[in-house]
């Protein structure tokens, strides 16, 4: 059996959830929790889940903040992170965090139990938003693989273009930093969309964050 914990402040969501997760045969609700400061007042070596599904927006200790200590204190525990929102910088920083994939509320069923599968299978989740083969790199560098090497050639403008790409920024306000046109960021951000083998800006900031160039 596969041991799962939950933690979302929402009763009735978690409540749904639970009881999806345990109508699935081979998984089991072990720990809830409505809370980051709940979750860790309660987990300990001794009743660690396999997995961890984690709601971002939480009064107190958010998401982010539970992600951190969970990554520091219990790093077998494989977290998958549940938000209401698609937005990259949440991706970003959950990913950056150590969160083995990232799961929209409004799924489907059918989809929560991929997920599942997926990241206690092969420790990641693959989804159209979140390139998956990305996440089990920034998870799994190689012994030899050393911070800050990158095996594709970066030139010095597209590596400061994939370092202002891991901020808040727009495109445009990327391009006046680097004193371009917006055509010739488009252009770096078109090309490296093929160099690096990644569909969007998400793909963009987890290949910066594999190769060490910044950190979240």
């Amino acid at each position: 059996m596969i041991k799962v914990a939950l933690v979302d402040d929402h009763k009735l969501f978690r409540r749904g959830i639970a009881s999806l997760i345990n109508s699935f045969s081979e998984y089991k609700i072990v720990l809830e929790a409505g809370s980051g400061e709940e979750l860790i007042t309660v987990l300990n070596q001794t009743n660690l889940p396999d997995l961890l599904l984690l709601d971002i927006k939480m009064p107190g200790m958010d998401g982010f903040a539970t992600l951190g200590y969970l990554t520091k204190k219990f790093p077998a525990v494989r977290v998958l992170a549940l938000s209401m929102y698609d937005d990259e910088q949440s991706v970003i920083k959950m990913i950056g965090l150590g969160a083995r994939g990232y799961l929209l509320k409004d799924s489907e069923p059918i989809e929560l139990k991929n997920a599942l599968d997926s990241v206690y299978d092969k420790g990641y989740f693959y989804s159209e938003f979140v390139t998956g083969n990305l996440i089990h790199s920034l998870h799994h560098k190689k012994p030899d693989e050393k911070p800050g090497e990158h095996p594709i050639s970066l030139n010095d403008r597209e590596i400061d273009f994939l370092k202002l790409v891991c901020k808040e920024l727009t495109y445009k306000e990327i391009a006046d930093i680097m004193c371009l046109s917006t055509r010739t960021i488009d252009g770096y951000r078109d090309a490296l969309f093929q160099k690096l083998s990644v569909k969007n800006r998400v793909g963009l900031v987890l290949y910066t964050l594999k190769v060490g160039l910044v950190s979240i």
